[in-house]
């Protein structure tokens, strides 16, 4: 079959989207930038970089630093707050027809259901993707995606407070002993589907200076992780194949940069597939993607995008 015959429809929780791709949070700003490049109407949804309720200036320069295939971030969810990003942002989104999925967190478990609430009703809004990599500043600091329980309360907050039609996504971090077990609590909590994976934790030392850069721990994005990726999107839908999570959606993200990539993650049980630091180098790239994905799947007799997902763990039972 030829590549253009090939469906791509995909689930965005118990919505569709026409194609699978989004951005990951943080990697294409409110979309102002990306949309110079690439018609946001044209992707599935764009994933918005995380909102809080309040201005937030971010951390200090420098925020980056280049590693071996990948890049450590320190940015610390720098933004304007919601009010601003309601009244600024989402307009002009929905006036490029883009569906939004709005990235959302707090350093309290309320702040993640006062930014959701003022979501309500909001044009081109179609879902929420809940940032539980955040510390929580009633718990000394700690994770809430590192405890089974506060990911539950966090998400249980987040679904009771968004529209009920809008799917809520929650984005878990692999720095934690059993990623199946914060899936698990998150499902359970409501959550219509998970985005994996948030960035690990890596450290750098410059050695000019003789110092972290940048600045200490910070997250690494790239190529670097995608097999770490692959291998939660994997053991996330083995779960779910065996009955021990409820089935929902899987985002996947972490070094996309091909649809050879994005086939790697669907195979692996991804029903939707995100694009982030391969952006800061080739803004196109999300187009380029999608041509690239429709070939392998054609390639490999796909008729539809959702026919190869979770293809692996068939593949691996006959």
């Amino acid at each position: 079959m030829e590549p253009q015959e090939v469906d791509l429809t995909a689930p965005l929780g118990t919505r569709t989207v026409p194609n699978p791709l989004t951005t990951a949070a943080g990697c294409a700003g409110y979309g102002r930038e990306l949309a110079k490049f690439v018609p946001l109407d044209a992707l599935g949804s764009v994933t918005t970089k995380t909102v809080m309720r309040a201005p937030r200036p971010g951390g200090a320069a420098p925020r980056t630093a280049e590693t071996p295939s990948g890049m450590l971030n320190a940015v610390g969810l720098q933004g304007a707050g919601v009010a601003r990003f309601v009244r600024d942002e989402l307009p002009w989104l929905a006036e490029r027809g883009a569906r939004v999925v709005v990235s959302v967190a707090g350093e309290r478990l309320e702040e993640f259901a006062e930014v959701t609430a003022e979501l309500h009703g909001q044009p081109g809004v179609v879902g929420v993707e809940v940032n539980l990599s955040c510390p929580n500043a009633a718990d000394r600091g700690q994770v809430f995606a590192c405890n089974p329980a506060t990911s539950y309360d966090v998400v249980r907050a987040v679904r009771r407070e968004a529209d009920a039609e809008l799917p809520v996504y929650a984005k878990l971090s692999p720095d934690v002993t059993s990623v199946t077990e914060i899936a698990a609590a998150c499902v359970q909590a409501g959550a219509d589907g998970l985005s994996l994976i948030n960035t690990p934790l890596g450290m750098a030392i410059d050695p000019v200076t003789m110092r972290p850069a940048p600045g200490g721990a910070a997250g690494l994005s790239g190529p670097a992780i995608r097999p770490l990726a692959v291998r939660c999107v994997h053991q996330v839908h083995a779960e779910m194949l065996a009955g021990r999570i409820p089935r929902v959606p899987i985002l996947a993200m972490g070094g996309l940069r091909t649809g050879l990539d994005a086939l790697e993650f669907t195979l692996a049980g991804a029903a939707g597939v995100a694009v982030g630091t391969t952006l800061f180098h080739d803004p196109t790239a999300p187009l380029r993607i999608l041509d690239e994905l429709r070939t392998e799947l054609a390639a490999r007799g796909f008729t539809t995008y959702t026919d190869a997902v979770g293809y692996a763990h068939r593949a691996d039972s006959t």
